[in-house]
């Protein structure tokens, strides 16, 4: 049934619809008395149910799994934790299949291309699993093989996402927090690119221009006469994952060094080549016996384009210089801000949080105001529209992920120290390439504005009470909207209905719908008189309250 389209967008969007209807239920039934518990114990058992039907069901829901995880602005932590490990429990394809694909990709048979090949795949993954061969030429090779009917799966997946991520901007408040159709585009965009192994292949033999000069650090070679769209062939690398302590201690490889290595080449990546690896797990980088760091799987890559280069510049030297107009501008241009938010705020809160880092060790402060002054500071900005483009939550994860790494090697590295030497070397080539960026000059007019700063602490309260007022003024724009919204709840009701009357014919095999109809419409009707009845209360008990 998991290859039927209609299968998979009624399964995808019922079990949606259902986890809207649970979390409405649960903060109706919680508005005076919040269960934390309870919450989070919901949020688990949503988590657990999807990541069975995307194991399940394969296709979207792992990609997707995979790409949410990185979207620690729309899914809680919990949720988060749960689905992490959602990548590694794909279940393998037949070799009969991946032999079909290639045969059909190369137009021949692969015993032609191929002297020796192991049945039994190496690696699967959601769009692919890898085999282990040699060419007739003699090279060792990986060959990385698409999954059959992935393409029209996922095709079918996004149709289904399209509906639920309607749903979710017309019924739920995501709507006003988030860009949803620009996260679909966004989802679509980098799912797609990973469909399509030239791409990959491309991105390869990038970075392998790039670290070609660069001792220590290695790409596979990729052999590009045999790679089509669904057949990836690169150089197979021996080695194991760079986590492997008891390898590492095997061949007597200095972890302090080796972390040290990791973290120049990573970094080296992020400030100075524009385009970084965006999925750095330990399975996609390998330690061989000589302490060389090997860099693998380029499916997923991100991109820092020559604008955001520049904004991610202004938000820098903004913060430095203590500009912090320039921040909200630069985050603004970067997307980070939904065109409803208030800058302001978001620019009082800004330089609050960096000043108390900068004027104050918190380190030093009682703990209980530490926790408090950060608390507020974090609600202040949290209720704001404000999300996170997903190259940057590329970003944010692949650096979560190296940092783990990076610990796991050496428990007690300091990665500011260690850091510093490559960032500055960056810096210096920031300063060649534009003469007005002077260091020195920088830190001279830091330490004036240091200097003549308020404290922030006192400066808090002012702060959250014309925070206050703005949030007064948008209880104003809600109550103007509320009739809106009981008539979107009036929509869903009616929707909700439809797919019911549609599976009551189905289910009796009634070949017409005019019974169904009736039933459902009759229903809406009751519904929507009721609804209505209720409404016109609630708006005279309000009236009456407001006169009061």
């Amino acid at each position: 049934m998991k290859y039927y389209s209609l299968y998979r967008i009624v399964v995808i969007v019922w079990m949606s619809v259902k986890f809207f209807i649970q979390l409405q239920h649960f903060r109706r039934k919680s508005k005076h008395s919040w269960d934390q518990e309870r919450w989070q114990k919901l949020l688990k058992k949503q988590a657990k149910e999807y990541k069975e039907k995307a194991i399940r069901l394969e296709g979207l829901l792992v990609k997707l799994g995979q790409f949410l995880s990185t979207r620690a602005d729309i899914l809680p932590k919990v949720f988060l934790e749960e689905i992490e490990d959602l990548v590694d429990r794909v279940p393998s394809f037949s070799w009969e299949k991946a032999r079909k694909t290639l045969e059909e990709e190369w137009s021949s048979d692969y015993e032609d291309v191929i002297d020796h090949l192991s049945e039994r795949p190496v690696a699967s993954a959601s769009i692919g699993q890898v085999y282990r061969a040699t060419l007739k030429s003699g090279e060792d090779v990986a060959i990385k093989i698409r999954r059959p009917n992935i393409r029209k799966i996922i095709r079918a997946d996004f149709q289904a996402l399209r509906i639920v991520f309607w749903l979710m901007d017309t019924f739920t408040s995501y709507g006003k927090q988030l860009d949803l159709s620009r996260l679909y585009d966004e989802v679509r965009s980098v799912i797609e690119d990973e469909l399509d192994f030239k791409k990959e292949l491309k991105n390869g033999l990038h970075f392998q221009e790039r670290y070609k000069n660069s001792p220590g650090y290695r790409v596979p070679n990729y052999v590009s006469e045999w790679s089509t769209k669904k057949v990836l062939v690169m150089e197979w690398m021996e080695g194991a994952r760079i986590t492997n302590l008891s390898y590492i201690k095997e061949k007597n490889i200095n972890r302090q060094e080796l972390a040290r290595k990791l973290l120049k080449g990573y970094l080296d990546q992020l400030l100075q080549e524009g385009q970084f690896h965006a999925d750095p797990h330990s399975g996609n980088i390998l330690i061989q016996e000589d302490s060389t760091v090997v860099f693998i799987d380029f499916g997923m890559v991100g991109h820092i384009e020559a604008r955001d280069a520049l904004s991610i510049r202004k938000l820098i030297t903004g913060i430095v210089l203590n500009q912090y107009r320039d921040v909200t501008d630069a985050l603004e241009e970067l997307r980070f801000l939904l065109p409803n938010s208030d800058k302001r705020q978001i620019e009082k809160a800004i330089q609050t949080l960096v000043t108390l880092f900068v004027e104050q060790d918190l380190t030093m402060m009682d703990e209980d105001t530490a926790d408090q002054v950060l608390t507020e500071v974090q609600t202040l900005v949290n209720k704001q529209p404000i999300q996170l483009p997903s190259e940057f939550a590329f970003l944010g994860r692949a650096i979560s992920t190296i940092v783990g790494i990076l610990y796991t090697l050496d428990p007690e590295i300091d990665l500011i120290e260690e850091g510093k030497p490559i960032v500055q070397e960056w810096i210096n080539r920031e300063e060649s390439t534009d003469k007005r960026y002077d260091p020195k000059k920088i830190l001279k007019q830091l330490y004036a504005r240091i200097t003549s700063i308020e404290n922030p602490l006192d400066r808090l309260s002012e702060e959250f009470n014309q925070h206050r007022q703005w949030e007064e003024s948008l209880k104003q724009r809600e109550v103007k909207a509320k009739s809106l919204l009981w008539n979107k709840h009036y929509g869903f009701i009616l929707f909700c209905l439809s797919l019911i009357g549609f599976f009551i014919s189905h289910a009796f095999e009634i070949q017409s719908l005019l019974l169904p109809t009736m039933i459902t419409g009759g229903i809406s009707l009751l519904v929507i008189l009721l609804a209505g009845t209720f409404e016109k209360r609630l708006w005279k008990k309000r009236s009456s309250k407001n006169e009061r």
